[in-house]
């Protein structure tokens, strides 16, 4: 049986200087690093959309950042433009340790589906093939970190407890963009899920 790490999105459009930047982003970087040795399994996930994606407010007329609208899968944020395929924005955190990991999962590369979960596009039924790959793997506990709390590691810790693997969030590293009390729910909703925030 095997301990997996997941880091979610520690990407430069999320830090401090980029399109979408979470306020500390990278400040996680060298904790991470750190963990890192100590798990049997290193996973990373990278946003990676087309220029093109529909959960950009430049795509929707009249849209603005952080608005919602209702999409064919439910009500979706607006974004500003970030990690838009092969820019310096979707690339990791240039102090990372990419090649620590076994794989990288992208997501968000439908341009009508947005995906912050790790394992299933907005749509909740488009599988990204990781949990397969953690069950080939004999993996049967996840700890999450990365970014944002409130969004991509909430949504991805949530998914991974449903899909009935044990699941921490290690919250020293992870950062939130906390919008509207975005945070308290994404707390709320992963505690009620059986997710522990240590």
């Amino acid at each position: 049986m095997t301990d997996a790490l997941i880091v979610i999105d520690v990407q430069n459009d999320f830090c401090p200087g980029g399109q979408l930047a979470v306020s500390g982003g990278d400040e996680i970087v060298d904790p991470i690093n750190n963990m890192m040795g100590d798990f049997g399994l290193v996973i990373l996930s990278q946003d990676w959309h087309p220029s093109d994606h529909m959960s950009f407010h430049t795509n929707q007329h009249g849209g603005t950042p952080f608005a919602e609208i209702q999409m064919p899968y439910g009500m979706q944020t607006l974004w500003p433009e970030h990690c838009i395929i092969g820019t310096e924005g979707a690339e990791f955190h240039p102090k990372l340790h990419q090649d620590r990991a076994a794989a990288i999962v992208r997501k968000g590369m439908n341009p009508a589906i947005d995906s912050y979960s790790t394992f299933f596009e907005n749509d909740r039924k488009t599988p990204t093939g990781l949990t397969g790959l953690l069950r080939e793997r004999a993996v049967t506990s996840v700890t999450l970190v990365g970014l944002a709390t409130d969004f991509c590691v909430a949504f991805s810790a949530i998914d991974a407890a449903k899909q009935g693997f044990k699941v921490s969030v290690r919250m020293d590293t992870c950062r939130a963009i906390d919008n509207q009390g975005s945070l308290e729910r994404a707390l709320s909703a992963m505690r009620t899920n059986g997710v522990e925030l240590v």
